[in-house]
């Protein structure tokens, strides 16, 4: 499974000529991140929910870099490797963005909107 992510970047170079992260989680694990949203509030706005999928779970010095006044009106929380976003005047206009993610962090992430979230746990067969 440690392959995986290397294996299917490294074919996405070669096909298309781009660098972009991938992250594997399982089926299993997928759906336990949707289950421990901290903000089920923001659920019924989907389009101000986002996960971002980090490769590396983060160190607890890591996680207290971040600046949770970076972003006037957002919020988020880190949990295992995970980092919820609520962000109310959507992600265009945030700076809890994925570079200051992996900077801060020392990771590798890649968000989804809680609507590809939601979609994705209905194909593994959970919601």
């Amino acid at each position: 499974a440690e392959t995986i992510p290397h294996a299917v970047a490294k074919l996405i170079d070669e096909r298309f000529g781009i660098r972009a992260p991938v992250i594997v989680r399982s089926a299993k694990a997928f759906l336990n991140a949707l289950r421990r949203n901290p903000f089920p509030h923001a659920e019924t706005e989907p389009t101000t929910l986002h996960v971002a999928f980090l490769a590396d779970r983060p160190t607890k010095i890591a996680v207290a870099a971040l600046d949770p006044k970076l972003s006037s009106g957002d919020a988020f929380a880190v949990i295992g490797s995970e980092v919820y976003l609520h962000l109310p005047e959507g992600a265009a206009r945030t700076k809890l963005t994925n570079a200051y993610l992996d900077s801060t962090l020392k990771t590798t992430s890649t968000s989804r909107n809680w609507r590809t979230v939601l979609a994705i746990a209905e194909m593994l067969g959970g919601s």
